[in-house]
Order: structure tokens, then C-alpha cells, then sequence
């Protein structure tokens, strides 16, 4: 296939804008983890306990796994237009995919819990997983990838009643890291991205590609697709039709009613999860191609260094939760075992550690700061140096 002109290449940025402004909410979304004191005491979508500015700085940051995922897939696509395919395009899909891999086991799980490794396989695991299945994939004809995705993504919820516990030790754990989650048994750690309803994203990213990658009528069909994806995901969650394995219920705050129709599952990806979340990702999309080339260098920068940016930032939060918390009278081996400690209920929570919302909004924009201008210059790193490995960092 022949490379992609430069007019397509510079009108493609706003993939990597639109990639870049989703880390920025990824980051807001693991600085609320980490900072504000209401992520101790109750879960932010839990309409008896939250408030709107919670539950929105939460909800927003739904549209991040997706759009990692999505993208994802659009990337495989991109880089078949521009030659990489047969053999190289699937090794290099699953050398990247098992790298994730080995990534989220090992970096990502210390960075999350400075403390021996706990098995806590999320988003970077659900790509990994799902990039080596589509090593296969691409050799099949691009509408039969997009079929397969939107028979995954539609499809997977007929399954939710299946009960794991009928199911023997082995197919148990199966179970568990294809469809749904659960603990790992034996092992400490926990599956909270099963890889096969994820995998049907990707495949609708691939199969979905050209028509954010290709000029005709583009900006008309992205707009009529997103609104088309809005409109069913209301057409099936507000009479709870299908496509959501937890239905809505009318919540004792009747102003909290659409909040209530919103909170959609996550763990795995339901239909109505979907349909929200990329419908309203691809707006964005289409907004950012209108944004002045100034505003889109920060998301630009970000967005071309998705993996440099995303491991420094969690360490950079991890270890500012300690600094603060020395000054708050919190001892620093409370942040360690963090994802054990820092439920409700957890050590965090009975020390009093947080800060309040607007705080813990000053800290993320701080943290960005900081993270701005060593994904710029990495950003700048790449594209003058074509290493092998600059493709996996």
C-alpha cells in the first residue's frame, strides 16, 4: 500500500491530539485516585453518596480505555496504509502486544503499588492481549475485523448471565481473563479487563479507520456515526432494553435521573458502555480538528508519547501522594500495597489522607506542567530518531 500523503498526515494529528486529550483526562482520573479525599470514603458514581462535579470528573474519564482501545485499533490500520503488512505487521502486533504485557505485570503494577507485584491486569493487558489476537485478524479482510467487532460488542452481554462458580478451576480462569472479571484464584491480583469484549473495540477501530483517515464526506460521516451511536445508546438504556447488564433504576434524587441513565458498566465494556462512550469520543474528535495549532501542541505532545507519558505519570503521582502525605502526617508506608490500602475502609481512609476536589483539580493541572515538556521533547526524540525501540516507548 502506498505511504499516506503529507496532507493526510498532518490532517491525521488530531488522532494523536484526540489521543493526547484522553491521557489528560486518564490523569485526572489516577490523580483522583490518588489525592482526593472522597476516593477513600465511597465510589464516585454512587448516586446516594456522590455529588454532579464528582460524578462527572469520574464519568469523563470513562471515555479513556476505550478510546486507548479504539485508537489502537485505528493505529494497526494506519499502519498498513503505510506499507507495514503480511508477516512484519503481525510480528511487530505481537512483539508490542506481549511487551504491554510484560509492562503491566511488572512497571505498571510496582508503579500502582510500590510493593512486591500484585496481578493486576487492566487496560495496557486488555491491548496487550488484544494486539496479539489481531496479529491473526489482519490477514482477514477489513469488513470481516469491523463484523467481528460489532458481533463481540453487541453480542457479549447475552452472556452475562453465565454463573463462574459452575464453571470448573480452569474454565473458571478462562473465563475470567476473556469475558469476565474476577480474582485469579491462588494468585493475589485481580482481572479487571477481560480481553475479549475489549478486542471487539479494537476490531471496530480497524474496521471504523478509514472513515477517520480518508477525506470524502469524512467529517459528515463521523458526526452522523457519532450521533447514530448516541441516539441507540438511548434507544436501549432509557427503557432498559438491552445492552447493559445492570439496569437503571430511578435514584431517591429525581434531579439525579440522567446521572442514573449514564452509569453504564464498564467491567467488561457493556453495549451501552460503548455506544456512549465513542460516540461522544468521536465528537471530540471532530472538535479538535477545529481547535487553533496552538491549543492542540500540549494533546499533540501527549498524544505522541501515549506510553512515555502514561508510565511517568504514574510514578510522578505515586511519589507527590508520598511527599504530601509526609506533610499531612501520613507515614509513607501507607502508599505502599496502594491498591490494597486505598478502598474504603482501607489504611488511607482511616488516616484522613485527601484533599478536597478543587485541590486535587490544582494538583492534576500540576502534574501536566511537568509532564509537558518531557513529552515534547520525547515527542521531538521520535520523530528525528527512527530506533527499533522508539515503536515500543
Amino acid at each position: 500500500m502506498s505511504e499516506v500523503a503529507p496532507k493526510d498526515t498532518q490532517r491525521l494529528a488530531f488522532i494523536d491530539a484526540l489521543r493526547g486529550l484522553i491521557l489528560c483526562l486518564m490523569v485526572l482520573d489516577h490523580t483522583r485516585e490518588f489525592f482526593h479525599a472522597g476516593a477513600y470514603q465511597y465510589d464516585p458514581l454512587d448516586l446516594d453518596k456522590t455529588s454532579v462535579i464528582v460524578y462527572f470528573t469520574r464519568w469523563l474519564t470513562h471515555l479513556c480505555a476505550p478510546t486507548f482501545v479504539f485508537l489502537s485499533g485505528v493505529s494497526i490500520f494506519l499502519q498498513q496504509e503505510k506499507g507495514k503488512t503480511g508477516w512484519a505487521l503481525s510480528r511487530f502486533l505481537l512483539t508490542r502486544g506481549l511487551w504491554l504485557i510484560v509492562l503491566e505485570l511488572t512497571v505498571l503494577d510496582f508503579g500502582w503499588n510500590f510493593a512486591a507485584p500484585l496481578v493486576f491486569l487492566q487496560v495496557f493487558w486488555a491491548i496487550g492481549i488484544s494486539m496479539m489476537i489481531m496479529a491473526a485478524l489482519v490477514w482477514l479482510p477489513r469488513h470481516v475485523v469491523l463484523a467481528l467487532g460489532v458481533l463481540i460488542v453487541a453480542g457479549h452481554n447475552l452472556l452475562d448471565g453465565v454463573d463462574q462458580s459452575q464453571l470448573n478451576p480452569g474454565m473458571q480462569a478462562f473465563w475470567r481473563l476473556m469475558m469476565q472479571p474476577g480474582g485469579l484464584g491462588a494468585v493475589p491480583g485481580f482481572i479487571a479487563y477481560p480481553a475479549i469484549p475489549w478486542l471487539g473495540i479494537m476490531c471496530l477501530g480497524y474496521g471504523l479507520a478509514p472513515m477517520l483517515s480518508r477525506s470524502e464526506n469524512r467529517s459528515r460521516n463521523l458526526l452522523l456515526l457519532a450521533c447514530g451511536m448516541i441516539a441507540l445508546f438511548l434507544i436501549l438504556r432509557i427503557p432498559n432494553l438491552y445492552g447493559n447488564g445492570r439496569p437503571w433504576e430511578a435514584p431517591a434524587n429525581a434531579a439525579f435521573t440522567p446521572l442514573a441513565v449514564l452509569d453504564v458498566t464498564k467491567y467488561p465494556p457493556s453495549l451501552d458502555y460503548v455506544l456512549i462512550t465513542i460516540g461522544i469520543t468521536i465528537l471530540l474528535a471532530l472538535g479538535l480538528e477545529r481547535l487553533p495549532q496552538n491549543l492542540l501542541k500540549p494533546f499533540l505532545a501527549f498524544g505522541r508519547t501515549p506510553l512515555f507519558t502514561y508510565l511517568f505519570h504514574l510514578y510522578l503521582l505515586h511519589l507527590s501522594a508520598i511527599g504530601m502525605g509526609l506533610i499531612m502526617g501520613v507515614p509513607p508506608q501507607d502508599f505502599v500495597n496502594f491498591l490494597l490500602n486505598s478502598g474504603p475502609g482501607g489504611v488511607l481512609a482511616n488516616a484522613h489522607w485527601g484533599l478536597p476536589l478543587w485541590a486535587t483539580y490544582l494538583v492534576w493541572l500540576a502534574v501536566l506542567v511537568v509532564l509537558y515538556p518531557l513529552s515534547s521533547r520525547y515527542a521531538a526524540y521520535r520523530a528525528k530518531h527512527r530506533h527499533w525501540w522508539t515503536s515500543y516507548l
